[in-house]
């Protein structure tokens, strides 16, 4: 997959018509906990509340320009992709179902309703969830959505676009890696934009498929992805996200339950803005290689702020 400039840059005019870009922060208070000079990409500012909602755009819009009127859209999220669809089928006046495994998060299961979705209980983990929504493609008839596909890159790559426009020459980017199209749109954006910024994923240490591909040069599935951190639970790797990942980023930084609920917490105290537990995934392995980028200039990743109250109150304890 390729993105030229000038395909960003009609993604972000296609998108333009419904979202304002998201601020980047600095925020000396957290900076005493980081070392360096560190902005926040506030994509929870988003009317979703996270930055999948880019791509939700990006994709019904450029499937209905090459495909015309469709009967609905289906996939398989924990959340945020979930909202973004449900967003996107409402703007564009297009019907989507949602599949989301069992114990899923009672408070994205209704955001996602309430923009006039269908959600779908079935499944132990997001894997069998997608399964299930391709049967249920098949049998009524709808568009099946992956969770990672080239017009959900190319609309997610829009804020990094943005990202690089109000802070030119970025040393360093840490962002949180779920399926892939964040960290690949980075990727992309970076290379379309002729910038040398090191892209720098994050995983939970008990959702490691990414890491573990990164480093093996290859897809590496994991029989579980048992971690609160939702929005990074994925035990099978897109192929392509993970060519992309090979030809592109600088390394993976693994954090525990502990450094991503303490991370939720810090952004809390030094921004007041609320993190789900993957939305303070960037600043987690930030703060675990401290001391490796002390002095550069960095920018951390706020993809999405849609945390339960339950979950909230663990990291905030």
């Amino acid at each position: 997959m390729e993105l030229s400039a000038a395909a960003l840059l009609a993604a972000r005019d296609r998108l333009a018509r419904h979202l304002q870009p998201s601020p980047a922060l600095r925020w000396p208070l957290l900076e005493r906990s980081t070392g360096t000079e560190t902005w926040v990409k506030h994509e929870n500012h988003n009317p979703t509340g996270a930055f999948k909602v880019r791509g939700g755009l990006n994709f019904v819009a450029r499937t209905l320009a090459e495909r015309g009127p469709i009967a609905g859209l289906i996939s398989a999220s924990r959340g945020n992709h979930s909202q973004s669809l449900a967003y996107a089928g409402r703007a564009y006046g297009v019907p989507v179902t949602i599949v989301v495994p069992k114990g899923n998060s009672p408070d994205k299961n209704a955001a996602t309703e309430s923009f006039g979705a269908e959600v779908v209980v079935h499944g132990s983990d997001f894997q069998e969830a997608v399964e299930h929504s391709k049967v249920l493609a098949a049998a009524r008839g709808l568009l099946l959505v992956p969770p990672f596909h080239p017009f959900l890159v190319e609309g997610v790559a829009t804020y990094a676009a943005e990202l690089h426009e109000a802070v030119p020459d970025l040393d360093l980017i840490y962002l949180p890696v779920g399926m892939g199209s964040g960290i690949s749109a980075n990727i992309l954006a970076r290379n379309a934009l002729g910038r040398s910024t090191e892209i720098v994923g994050v995983v939970a240490e008990r959702a490691p498929s990414y890491a573990l591909s990164f480093e093996a040069g290859e897809v590496v599935t994991t029989p579980a992805a048992d971690t609160f951190v939702d929005g990074v639970a994925c035990r099978t790797p897109d192929p392509l996200a993970v060519e992309l990942i090979l030809g592109g980023a600088a390394r993976f930084v693994r954090v525990s339950e502990k450094q991503a609920e303490r991370a939720m917490a810090l952004m809390f105290r030094c921004t007041h803005n609320l993190a789900e537990p993957a939305g303070s995934l960037a600043l987690a392995g930030l703060l675990a290689e401290r001391d490796l980028v002390a002095g550069k200039k960095v920018a951390i990743i706020h993809t999405g702020g849609n945390a339960d109250f339950s979950v909230l109150r663990r990291a905030m304890r």
